[in-house]
């Protein structure tokens, strides 16, 4: 539940921000001093009782309020008045070690930059349908050399705006390598940051087809989901699944529908007509979703045996 009150504080310290979705609020980073409102505070606690907040443009984030007021030296009053609300944080800034996940040394913002590197790649997006405000919403960047050069990079961020993977693709005409990742396990949830697990879930195969999807789509980064986002489907209080991979993934897509009705799952697998999602767009997309039927064990066995 969003917290109006505290709302209302941040905007008397930090100046009126603009409602965004999932009870997030964008403001004027304190950090970095970007002229558009790129500092994403979201109003709605996560399960462990924080309120992170992320910055798409210098990538600052946290976890509690209490960090920007001290950034801007909000007064004692403003202080007090922010305990009483949430109680009194514990600081829990989000530091990135060494060990931990970055993003390339060499990646670079497209939005707002007149680079010639930056306009391919943002041409490039542009033919694959990604918006200006996908780019954006995602923090989609380029690396102009290094070992993702002519590359943009698409990350992705968990629950508390934590990256945790991102994937390099080449924007190239005739590219010898099209893909790069980095060297770290998978076993994730990809975009996490932007999942409701109180809505329907579609599952895709990579990230251009869950941007296209745009709403509540988690790409896969493949065709098998690993452990960690299967069992927190499993756990969730998400009750419908779409099922959204390649023709030449059916069977794969039949295990997992098995296995989520066993699970007391409503699945719809969707036809994809030959076409990912990044290629069909998000109207065509939309309409098989509205199309598809929920799986029964009876059509479910039905599909099985049509590979045999």
């Amino acid at each position: 539940m969003v917290n109006e009150l505290l709302i209302n504080l941040v905007n008397s310290v930090l100046g009126a921000g603009k409602r965004t979705a999932r009870g997030n609020q964008a403001h004027n980073c304190p950090y970095c001093n970007h002229h558009k409102p790129k500092l994403e505070i979201n109003f709605s606690e996560n399960k462990k009782g924080y309120n992170p907040w992320h910055c798409w443009v210098c990538n600052k984030k946290g976890t509690t309020i209490s960090t920007l007021f001290k950034k801007v030296k909000a007064s004692s009053e403003k202080f007090e008045e922010l305990y009483r609300l949430i109680g009194n944080e514990q600081e829990r800034d989000i530091t990135i070690s060494s060990t931990e996940l970055k993003l390339p040394e060499e990646y670079k913002p497209i939005i707002d930059n007149n680079d010639i590197i930056a306009r391919h790649a943002f041409a490039y997006l542009k033919n694959r349908g990604i918006t200006k405000d996908d780019i954006e919403k995602y923090n989609i960047g380029y690396c102009e050399s290094g070992r993702y050069a002519n590359m943009v990079i698409i990350p992705s961020y968990d629950e508390t705006g934590n990256l945790n993977y991102f994937t390099g693709r080449s924007f190239e005409k005739n590219p010898y390598v099209k893909y790069r990742n980095p060297e770290t396990s998978r076993d994730i949830i990809p975009f996490e940051l932007f999942i409701n697990w109180k809505l329907p879930l579609v599952l895709c195969e990579g990230p251009f087809d869950a941007i296209a999807i745009k709403r509540n789509a988690i790409p896969l980064l493949g065709n098998n989901i690993q452990s960690t986002l299967m069992k927190k489907i499993v756990t969730s209080t998400v009750e419908k699944i779409y099922i959204a991979l390649d023709n030449d993934a059916l069977k794969k897509s039949l295990k997992f529908a098995e296995y989520f009705l066993n699970e007391g799952k409503e699945v719809h697998l969707v036809e994809l007509e030959g076409k990912d999602p990044s290629e069909m767009g998000f109207a065509h997309f939309t309409n098989l979703i509205q199309q598809s039927s929920p799986l029964t064990q009876y059509t479910l066995m039905e599909k099985k045996l049509s590979l045999i």
